[in-house]
């Protein structure tokens, strides 16, 4: 019995032990670091620039190793978990990151002493603390007087020494930022993945509002550590990040920063110093030290030798001819210099807008407007004078710059606003200053600045303007404003203009509306536009119908909504029935939303019969793929609708871009024409007896409506262009506009810091005329687009004593042609559609580069081309039978 207890009592004891010891190595929260003793470590980082799938000729970077002695310099009596820790780095190394050839190697013959030059050595081999409290960073002790690039070196590894033993997900600081990380423990490993997505730093970028137009970035930060008795054996991070333009992904660049921790051995070290606190601690080994931050300082990167702003315009200034605008090298130009712009100051932009040449100053508008920064806005406010209306040409390209701003901020609106509320010369600039800033809404409202005081205040005015104002030009400007900020307080006012006797209010509040996202399209707003299109209260113009029908169309139809649209084919105006018939068959032919909808109606024959699907006419809808690739699809739309005497009543050209999931508005032209049946002594439709006659134009470019331009208005102003009509196209739109403009900098946990800089620019010309034959009872529309677009990305890691950096660009030159020629001399009349892109070549290029401060350099570049067949659009075989007859040859 006696011996039995006696082993019960030594099983208890042992369990007891074991539960002791365990809870002694639960109780560790991190490294814990033994008094009078030196940790060797070895230590690497390096770093990889590359294009995504990598290259033949290895990556642009570097190595840095170095020796790394660890030993404890204090603890707290009261908490074993609460260490300062010195850390003292030795014998450094500088090399390439891959093998190299002596030619290509910009390092070749360098030392670390060389390169980074003997105080920066120095410092960097200066010891340093940090302050472990629970295995995680509380302060980290150095120099004030040291460069921010050694500094942020010192966090790199510093980051390595951050780490819990137990699963979970916590916020922590270092190097990085302030990120959520998870930790996932086994036994005698610890794994750290930080989710730099969460991470906060002090240093914010921009980017494009659109993501069709933007930059993705695909990041990953995993490190792995290797424990032993509780301490660190050895430390692997690897961080990645992808950039790439979302329009063409194979245009991505990749970061690669690896860390490698490893321990070499152990010896007899310093004994711990004594003190109550911290803070005594460190003033007893350096009173010079400090606690300068465990989250990175900004790096001050000169730019030594780079040419000055004038000096880069006048090297650019060539490539910015108008006669250039449709060559790559404009666009590539414009980049640069906005570039150049960027880093200048008011006065040195100044100089460049007083020195342009009258031909090349639009383009010189566009580049410093796009610029965006404060002492570029300044520039322009004072060398332009709103109230002299001569200077129309130059106001609307600083107007449209400001509409196409990548990323907007309160003080350019507020800068239009003030501009509104001053004395204007041109009414064309009044109306452009106010459609614009609905533009700067809508994008500040997206970025989450809608409840700023000048976006409210700018809101109340142009949800106040449309019923406040009596003239008609007015009543459009807020109406046209309205239409660009997709403001949801907007709907109320849009729909109630949908009825109005004005036609043009109610095609401009009818297209807004098609603009909202369809959960924004209530009962009530639906109720409106039916009543419209089915004219329950009064008559309206063709046009007006046909735009309530798209939007009746693109926002979730009910079956009987469709069905008495189906219903009404057959007692609309002849070329209203031909429309109609033709838009519900581009539906169905193409599998937009509504058809599915459409085709459970058509099964009903009283809807879908012979009779009201067999109406002739010339007017049409149709809808095609003009690109469709994994990264991005691009589709076109036209819908052409005549009045029955055979002129043209509207005419709509729409481009679409697609990608993941978002969708860019990246061209809409409409051509508009009223009251021209006395010219051919024709009668007009229902509800158009009295329209004045008109001809116009109206763009929206890549979101954002633009002011209408107009051919002719009034019967006098009609006749004198009859008369003088050159068939020279009337220009629309005319520049250079920056698509993408993505800028970041990315810490990565090596403590180096990486610089994306993504930006896009394209040169445009939008022309479009209309030509009308009496003698031959012939009419022609035409819509012109040029374009040169540039891509460009560049990620970049400047230290004090290299830069290595990689480039990938693209850059494409086209044409997109749209004639419509329509002779009425006979009905029905002939309506041909051709829908032209010529041949067009497609380059992609990747640029390596490394250099250093003493000019030596290392550059390799590689580029492909290609060429894109053109081609006619294809539309429907009534076009092609039709265009067969306008173009036969007459016997």
């Amino acid at each position: 019995m006696m011996s039995l207890l006696a082993v019960f009592l030594l099983c208890a004891a042992a369990s007891v032990t074991a539960s002791a010891q365990g809870a002694g190595a639960a109780a560790a929260a991190g490294p814990r670091l033994n008094n009078n003793q030196l940790y060797k470590f070895s230590y690497t980082t390096e770093l990889l620039l590359d294009r995504a799938r990598g290259s033949k000729e290895g990556s642009a970077g570097y190595r840095i190793s170095s020796d790394v002695n660890i030993n404890l310099a204090w603890r707290d009596p009261s908490n074993k978990d609460d260490q300062l820790i010195q850390l003292a780095i030795s014998n450094v190394r500088i090399e390439p990151v891959s093998q190299r050839s002596e030619k290509n190697n910009v390092l070749h013959g360098s030392t670390a002493e060389s390169l980074l030059g003997k105080t920066k050595l120095a410092a960097l081999t200066k010891p340093f603390l940090v302050h472990l409290r629970n295995g995680k960073t509380k302060a980290f002790y150095s120099y004030w007087s040291e460069p921010a690039s050694i500094k942020n070196l010192k966090r790199g590894i510093t980051s390595l020494l951050q780490f819990q033993i137990h699963t979970g997900k916590v916020v922590e600081n270092d190097v990085s930022g302030r990120c959520t990380v998870q930790y996932q423990a086994t036994e005698g490993q610890v794994t750290r993945t930080k989710i730099l997505e969460s991470c906060k730093t002090s240093e914010t970028g921009f980017t494009t509002h659109s993501t069709v137009l933007g930059v993705s970035r695909k990041s990953s930060s995993v490190t792995v550590f290797k424990l032993e008795d509780g301490f660190i054996q050895s430390a692997v991070a690897e961080e990645a990040h992808l950039l790439a333009v979302t329009a063409r992904r194979s245009a991505a660049a990749k970061i690669v920063s690896r860390q490698t921790l490893v321990l070499l051995g152990k010896e007899a070290g310093p004994f711990e110093v004594a003190g109550k606190d911290v803070a005594g601690v460190v003033k007893s080994i350096d009173d010079k030290l400090a606690a300068v931050g465990i989250v990175p300082e900004k790096l001050k990167t000169q730019c030594k030798g780079c040419p000055s702003l004038f000096e880069h315009w006048q090297a650019a200034q060539k490539q910015l001819e108008p006669a250039s605008l449709s060559k790559a090298a404009a666009p590539r130009s414009f980049l640069g210099f906005i570039q150049s712009i960027r880093k200048a100051s008011k006065g040195e932009i100044l100089k460049v807008l007083k020195s342009a040449s009258k031909t090349i100053l639009p383009q010189v508008v566009d580049a410093v407007t796009s610029a965006q920064t404060p002492a570029s806005l300044d520039a322009m406010l004072e060398f332009l004078n709103f109230t002299d209306a001569k200077g129309l040409v130059l106001q609307e390209r600083f107007l449209y710059a400001c509409g196409f701003a990548s990323h907007p901020n309160e003080r350019m609106l507020q800068a239009l606003l003030n501009i509104a509320k001053g004395k204007i010369g041109s009414p064309e600039i009044k109306e452009s200053v106010v459609i614009i800033m609905g533009a700067l809404v809508h994008k500040l409202c997206l970025k989450g600045s809608c409840d700023l005081p000048t976006v409210a205040q700018v809101k109340k005015m142009i949800l106040e303007g449309p019923e406040s104002s009596q003239a008609e030009s007015e009543v459009q400007m807020y109406l046209l404003a309205l239409k660009n900020s997709l403001l949801p307080e907007a709907i109320p006012i849009l729909t109630r203009f949908a009825e109005s006797e004005v036609g043009s209010y109610s095609t401009i509040a009818l297209t807004a509306l098609q603009r909202y996202d369809v959960s924004l399209i209530t009962p009530e707003v639906k109720r409106t536009v039916n009543r419209v299109y089915h004219q329950n209260r009064r008559i309206y113009e063709k046009n007006v119908r046909a735009a309530a029908a798209d939007v009746i169309l693109s926002s979730n139809p009910s079956h009987m909504e469709v069905k008495n649209l189906l219903l009404s084919i057959g007692d609309l105006p002849h070329e209203m029935n031909k429309y109609m018939l033709s838009k519900i068959q581009d539906i169905l032919r193409f599998q937009m939303p509504a058809s599915k909808v459409i085709r459970q109606a058509l099964k009903d024959m009283v809807s879908h019969n012979y009779d009201r699907f067999a109406k002739v006419g010339s007017s049409s809808s149709y809808s095609g793929f003009m690109a469709q690739s994994p990264d991005v699809t691009s589709t076109y739309s036209l819908d052409i609708l005549y009045s029955g005497s055979g002129i043209l009543r509207r005419s709509n050209m729409n481009i679409y871009g697609s990608s993941q999931g978002s969708m860019l508005h990246g061209l809409q032209v409409a051509i508009e024409a009223q009251g021209l049946e006395s010219l051919i002594a024709a009668t007009p439709d229902e509800g158009e007896e009295d329209l004045e006659s008109f001809a116009g134009m109206s763009a929206l470019l890549f979101d954002v409506q633009l002011r209408p331009v107009t051919f002719f208005k009034g019967y006098s102003d009609l006749m004198s262009k009859m008369f003088s009509m050159t068939g020279e196209p009337m220009n629309v739109v005319k520049g250079l506009i920056l698509l993408t403009d993505h800028s970041e900098v990315i810490q990565l946990q090596s403590g180096l810091k990486a610089s994306a800089e993504f930006q896009g620019g394209l040169a445009i010309d939008i022309s479009g005329g209309m030509e009308i034959s009496l003698w031959y009872r012939e009419s022609k529309t035409s819509v012109n687009n040029r374009a040169a677009l540039v891509v460009t990305g560049n990620v970049t890691v400047d230290m004090d004593f290299l830069r290595a950096g990689v480039e990938v660009s693209f850059e494409t030159e086209a044409s997109l042609d749209f004639i419509t020629t329509v002779q009425f001399s006979e009905y029905p009349f002939l309506v041909c559609m051709q829908m032209d892109k010529a041949t067009f070549p497609v380059s992609e290029y990747f640029t390596r580069y490394e250099s250093m401060p003493s000019g030596k350099s290392v550059m390799s570049r590689k580029g492909k081309k290609q060429l894109v067949p053109g081609s006619e659009f294809p539309l429907h075989q009534e076009n092609s039978n039709m265009c067969k007859r306008v173009f036969e040859p007459s016997w």
